[in-house]
């Protein structure tokens, strides 16, 4: 079984920065790629970036974010840049998989979600 505790949500100005952990548990974590997705109010859930335990690989879907994980602390971080009112969302951390090159696909291990919200 794994687990993700989440932390890190609040409120931002624009143009701030806000950093996201999520902390992994279980035997099993290890083996999953972690993905951060976001859900803004109305939107559908979206991929945001992952990253590999294993050989650093990773994929971002915004330049101004960056990933990386603590081995030793079982940890995943999102750090998010130059915050914008439209990346207010709700923020989830998954565990999951990579398969066909780069195509990052979810599995049922969520985190509770965190609150993210960029004021203009």
């Amino acid at each position: 079984q794994i687990q993700l505790v989440q932390s890190g949500g609040g409120l931002v100005q624009a143009g701030g920065s806000h950093i996201l952990a999520c902390v992994t548990s279980g035997p099993d974590a290890f083996h999953k790629v972690m993905g951060w997705y976001r859900q803004a109010p109305g939107k559908e859930r979206e991929l945001v970036a992952w990253i590999t335990w294993s050989d650093e690989n990773t994929f971002l879907d915004e330049d101004r974010f960056a990933i990386s994980r603590d081995d030793a602390k079982g940890t995943v971080f999102l750090q998010m840049n130059e915050l914008r009112p439209e990346d207010t969302a709700m923020y989830y951390c998954n565990a999951g998989r990579v398969r066909y090159g780069r195509r990052y696909f979810p599995e049922e291990y969520w985190g509770q979600g965190t609150q993210v919200t960029v004021s203009s």
